[in-house]
């Protein structure tokens, strides 16, 4: 069996046979083209493992095959061969996406094992896809067909072998703890506990002995042993959520648990060793609480090895109507009545609304409706009237100045029971412009750096801040 397939992409002949005489010596299966119209013609009927493409050829150069190809298929690893007068256009080509770039001459041995990397980091792409899939097939609670949430599904996949840290961060109801789950359920801890705790719904002074436990007698009311979370999670994963919430004197016996896997009870004396993976997950931006002396820096980069950025449920609205018919269906099944569904006008409406709330807000909305709605078809009538008040201001405000529409958000999350709106707004609105600056400038970090009045360097680490790289 082959280790892999490799196409050829060169008008001259002796390039063609030297790589395909090479690869086969390899166990690599490899077919060879002249020029790049027929490749885009086989790419019809199937897919190689690599592409390993000259830039200069007659009729369609190797930057404009690279492109189509991507089109196609943006996974396919394609690598680039050049002479050396071509650095430039190799550069260029890399930056379109090329997976690396050959120079002519080149060693035969080097080719090769350019080959065999690229056959690797293919394979590895088609099983962290494959991980993806079956992840939203086995976790069906998880919705997503938005491009930011198919990102979501596949960082979850190529975390499915690992027990890895990972820092997850979104706004308020976007489902972190969903991801939460889904990360342990697919890893190597999967039998093992999955403990939950929200910083924010425990109160400061008992926060210690809910993580650590405590011994009998160790305070008022400490009648008798109890284990912490970390106990409880042993050989499992450990969810905290809402990180950016924990008091510093508990930031620093957490960094110290990380750091040598194990702590003491509150009261006690005897070391307490734990195996535990940690998911943090926060709303805040914690870059900006180290900046202010409200977060540990070291615990931060502890916390921070792996992120994981859930959109907020306007920035992937054709799952909207999805979700909707999910939570009412479920909504339904709880309360025993008949299912509901939504009409087409009522769907439009749902779909051009900002959620504040998220996917908690829909939720809630979902099951209010399956109560409220008078008919088995949910009309725009039936949505909750603060809904419409919402739809009718943002039809008012077509046209307005961004600070009117920031105002109008502000108002609804407020509504909505929101708080910290700053820290929410900050982020997401550095991130619009960032993503507005580089499509403006070609993916271009100089001169995107130059109309947000940034230099290079403050932009590259807004990038990293928001996870944008």
């Amino acid at each position: 069996m082959s280790k892999g397939y490799v196409w050829v992409v060169d008008d001259d002949s002796s390039i063609r046979w030297v790589l395909e005489k090479t690869l086969s010596n390899a166990n690599i299966k490899c077919e060879t083209f002249a020029d790049a119209e027929s490749v885009l013609l086989a790419l019809e009927r199937e897919v190689p493992d690599v592409i390993i493409s000259d830039i200069r050829m007659p009729g369609m150069d190797g930057l404009e095959l690279l492109k189509q190809i991507h089109k196609a298929d943006p996974m396919l690893p394609v690598i680039i061969m050049t002479a050396h007068s071509d650095l430039d256009a190799a550069v260029n080509a890399y930056q379109e996406g090329a997976f690396e770039y050959l120079p002519k001459p080149f060693d035969i041995d080097e080719a090769l094992a350019l080959a065999n990397r690229a056959i690797t980091h293919s394979h590895d792409q088609k099983q962290t896809n494959n991980a993806a899939n079956t992840l939203q097939t086995d976790t069906p609670e998880i919705i997503g067909e938005a491009p930011a949430m198919q990102e979501v599904f596949r960082a979850i996949g190529r975390l499915s072998r690992s027990s890895i840290s990972v820092l997850i961060n979104g706004e308020s109801g976007t489902g972190k703890e969903l991801v939460a789950h889904a990360l342990h359920k697919h890893s190597p801890r999967s039998k093992n506990p999955f403990i939950a705790l929200n910083m924010a719904a425990i109160p400061k002074d008992l926060i210690e002995s809910e993580l650590f436990g405590h011994e009998k007698g160790a305070f008022t009311g400490a009648n008798s042993v109890r284990q912490g979370r970390f106990e409880q999670a042993n050989g499992g994963t450990l969810f905290l959520d809402e990180i950016g919430d924990m008091p510093l004197e508990i930031q620093t016996r957490l960094l110290r648990v990380l750091a040598d896997g194990q702590f003491y009870r509150v009261g006690g004396h005897s070391a307490i060793k734990v195996d535990v993976r940690i998911i943090a997950a926060t709303h805040q931006n914690l870059e900006s609480l180290v900046k202010d002396g409200d977060f540990r820096e070291d615990l931060f980069h502890r916390l921070n090895v792996i992120r994981v950025h859930i959109p907020a449920l306007r920035e992937r609205k054709q799952d909207i109507a999805k979700l909707a018919q999910h939570f009412l269906n479920l909504a339904a099944e709880e309360l025993a009545v008949e299912v509901k569904t939504l009409s087409k006008e009522a769907t439009e409406i749902l779909t051009r609304l900002s959620w504040p709330g998220n996917v908690r807000q829909l939720e809630n909305t979902s099951r209010w409706l399956t109560v409220m709605a008078s008919g088995s078809e949910i009309l725009p009538a039936d949505l909750p009237q603060e809904l419409v008040e919402e739809r009718s201001l943002a039809s008012s405000n077509e046209g307005s100045d961004w600070q009117e529409l920031l105002e109008m958000w502000a108002r609804s999350a407020l509504a909505s029971g929101e708080t910290e709106l700053l820290a929410h707004a900050l982020p997401e609105f550095e991130r619009i412009l960032l993503k507005v600056a580089l499509n403006h400038t070609n993916g271009h970090k100089q001169d995107a750096a130059k109309v947000l009045g940034w230099g290079r360097n403050t932009l590259t680490r807004k990038l990293k801040e928001l996870s944008m790289t």
